[in-house]
Protein backbone atom coordinates (compact mmCIF):
# COMPACT_ATOMS: atom_id res chain seq x y z
CA UNK A 1 0.00 0.00 0.00
CA UNK A 2 1.27 3.42 -0.81
CA UNK A 3 2.63 5.42 2.11
CA UNK A 4 0.31 8.41 1.79
CA UNK A 5 -2.75 6.15 2.17
CA UNK A 6 -1.27 4.59 5.30
CA UNK A 7 -0.55 8.06 6.71
CA UNK A 8 -4.23 8.93 6.17
CA UNK A 9 -5.26 5.99 8.33
CA UNK A 10 -6.12 3.43 5.68
CA UNK A 11 -5.43 -0.28 6.15
CA UNK A 12 -4.74 -2.94 3.56
CA UNK A 13 -5.39 -6.62 3.22
CA UNK A 14 -4.34 -8.73 0.24
CA UNK A 15 -7.20 -7.45 -1.91
CA UNK A 16 -8.73 -4.48 -0.11
CA UNK A 17 -7.75 -1.03 1.07
CA UNK A 18 -10.13 0.21 3.74
CA UNK A 19 -10.95 2.60 6.53
CA UNK A 20 -14.28 1.78 8.15
CA UNK A 21 -15.00 4.03 11.12
CA UNK A 22 -18.05 3.59 13.34
CA UNK A 23 -19.50 5.50 16.27
CA UNK A 24 -21.13 3.01 18.63
CA UNK A 25 -23.20 3.52 21.78
CA UNK A 26 -24.68 0.86 24.04
CA UNK A 27 -26.05 0.77 27.58
CA UNK A 28 -26.42 -1.51 30.57
CA UNK A 29 -29.82 -3.15 30.99
CA UNK A 30 -32.46 -0.62 32.10
CA UNK A 31 -29.80 2.10 31.59
CA UNK A 32 -28.73 1.53 35.16
CA UNK A 33 -25.71 3.47 36.42
CA UNK A 34 -23.65 0.39 37.29
CA UNK A 35 -20.41 1.11 35.43
CA UNK A 36 -18.39 2.41 38.38
CA UNK A 37 -14.80 3.64 37.88
CA UNK A 38 -13.17 0.20 38.53
CA UNK A 39 -15.63 -1.42 36.10
CA UNK A 40 -15.03 1.37 33.56
CA UNK A 41 -11.28 0.76 33.68
CA UNK A 42 -11.71 -2.98 33.17
CA UNK A 43 -14.27 -2.42 30.40
CA UNK A 44 -11.76 -0.30 28.47
CA UNK A 45 -9.15 -3.07 28.71
CA UNK A 46 -11.64 -5.65 27.42
CA UNK A 47 -12.74 -3.45 24.49
CA UNK A 48 -9.14 -2.90 23.36
CA UNK A 49 -8.35 -6.63 23.64
CA UNK A 50 -11.41 -7.70 21.61
CA UNK A 51 -10.75 -5.06 18.94
CA UNK A 52 -7.11 -6.10 18.60
CA UNK A 53 -8.05 -9.79 18.34
CA UNK A 54 -10.38 -8.91 15.47
CA UNK A 55 -7.96 -6.80 13.42
CA UNK A 56 -9.76 -3.62 14.46
CA UNK A 57 -8.80 -0.52 16.41
CA UNK A 58 -10.23 1.70 19.11
CA UNK A 59 -9.78 5.34 18.08
CA UNK A 60 -11.71 6.85 20.99
CA UNK A 61 -13.59 5.39 23.92
CA UNK A 62 -15.51 6.71 26.89
CA UNK A 63 -17.27 4.57 29.46
CA UNK A 64 -19.81 6.45 31.58
CA UNK A 65 -21.82 5.01 34.47
CA UNK A 66 -24.84 4.30 32.26
CA UNK A 67 -23.51 3.96 28.70
CA UNK A 68 -20.47 3.34 26.50
CA UNK A 69 -19.26 5.40 23.51
CA UNK A 70 -16.79 3.87 21.05
CA UNK A 71 -15.15 5.11 17.87
CA UNK A 72 -13.93 1.97 16.15
CA UNK A 73 -11.90 1.33 13.01
CA UNK A 74 -13.24 -2.05 11.89
CA UNK A 75 -11.92 -4.62 9.42
CA UNK A 76 -14.74 -4.97 6.85
CA UNK A 77 -14.19 -8.72 6.59
CA UNK A 78 -15.20 -9.00 10.24
CA UNK A 79 -17.96 -6.38 10.34
CA UNK A 80 -19.21 -3.96 12.97
CA UNK A 81 -22.08 -6.11 14.23
CA UNK A 82 -19.72 -9.03 14.90
CA UNK A 83 -17.25 -6.79 16.76
CA UNK A 84 -19.95 -5.24 18.95
CA UNK A 85 -21.44 -8.66 19.72
CA UNK A 86 -18.01 -9.91 20.76
CA UNK A 87 -17.30 -6.82 22.87
CA UNK A 88 -20.64 -7.01 24.64
CA UNK A 89 -20.44 -10.79 25.10
CA UNK A 90 -16.89 -10.88 26.44
CA UNK A 91 -17.33 -7.84 28.67
CA UNK A 92 -20.60 -9.15 30.12
CA UNK A 93 -19.03 -12.50 30.91
CA UNK A 94 -15.82 -11.13 32.39
CA UNK A 95 -17.25 -8.14 34.25
CA UNK A 96 -20.00 -10.20 35.88
CA UNK A 97 -17.39 -12.73 37.06
CA UNK A 98 -14.95 -10.07 38.30
CA UNK A 99 -17.60 -7.77 39.81
CA UNK A 100 -20.30 -10.01 41.37
CA UNK A 101 -22.42 -6.99 42.34
CA UNK A 102 -23.37 -6.73 38.64
CA UNK A 103 -25.05 -10.14 38.84
CA UNK A 104 -27.08 -9.00 41.84
CA UNK A 105 -28.19 -5.73 40.19
CA UNK A 106 -29.02 -6.92 36.65
CA UNK A 107 -30.28 -10.10 34.97
CA UNK A 108 -27.92 -9.39 32.05
CA UNK A 109 -25.32 -6.64 31.77
CA UNK A 110 -26.20 -5.10 28.38
CA UNK A 111 -29.40 -4.31 26.55
CA UNK A 112 -29.80 -6.08 23.21
CA UNK A 113 -29.87 -2.74 21.40
CA UNK A 114 -27.06 -0.53 20.18
CA UNK A 115 -26.53 2.64 18.14
CA UNK A 116 -24.15 2.40 15.18
CA UNK A 117 -23.32 5.21 12.75
CA UNK A 118 -20.64 5.34 10.10
CA UNK A 119 -18.10 8.12 10.31
CA UNK A 120 -16.66 9.14 6.97
CA UNK A 121 -13.58 10.99 5.85
CA UNK A 122 -15.74 12.96 3.43
CA UNK A 123 -19.34 14.16 3.63
CA UNK A 124 -22.30 12.37 2.11
CA UNK A 125 -22.77 15.25 -0.35
CA UNK A 126 -19.21 14.86 -1.66
CA UNK A 127 -19.72 11.13 -2.26
CA UNK A 128 -23.07 11.73 -3.99
CA UNK A 129 -21.50 14.38 -6.22
CA UNK A 130 -18.57 12.08 -7.09
CA UNK A 131 -20.92 9.23 -8.06
CA UNK A 132 -23.09 11.59 -10.10
CA UNK A 133 -20.04 12.89 -11.96
CA UNK A 134 -19.06 9.33 -12.94
CA UNK A 135 -22.05 9.12 -15.30
CA UNK A 136 -20.44 11.56 -17.72
CA UNK A 137 -17.13 9.67 -17.97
Amino acid sequence: MNRSLKEKGYHASETTIYRCMYHVIFCPKYRRSVLTPPIQKRMKEIVVAVANENNSGVCEMEVMEDHVHLLLDVDPTVGIDVIISRIKGRSSNMLRKEFPELKRKLPTLWTRSKFIATVGAVSLDVVKQYIEEQKGK
